[in-house]
């Protein structure tokens, strides 16, 4: 082959490679921007999710919390006194 005709195949390898690489760069572009719509919408869900549905259970997670906090500040003594009786029935 002569060098002249390599030369011009070497180019028009480029040439398609770059219309490949642009035509498949073009379609993840229209891809990512259609996930990026996507994902718009969900956060526009998600956030009247929580303004409408969530914002009324934070009263009533405190009113149930307040008791817990209770148990489990009476946890420690609870469970000094099942050590004692432990060592008392082992005889330890």
């Amino acid at each position: 082959m002569s060098t002249d005709l390599m030369t011009a195949l070497s180019l028009a390898e480029m040439a398609l490679l770059v219309g490949v690489l642009a035509f498949a760069l073009a379609r993840v572009r229209g891809r990512l921007s259609a996930i990026g719509d996507g994902l718009g919408d969900l956060a526009g869900a998600l956030a009247t999710v929580e303004s409408q549905h969530l914002r009324g259970l934070g009263r009533w997670v405190a009113d149930i919390n307040a008791p817990l906090q209770t148990i489990l500040s009476v946890l420690p003594g609870i469970a000094a006194k099942a050590a004692f009786v432990v060592r008392k029935v082992t005889g330890g």
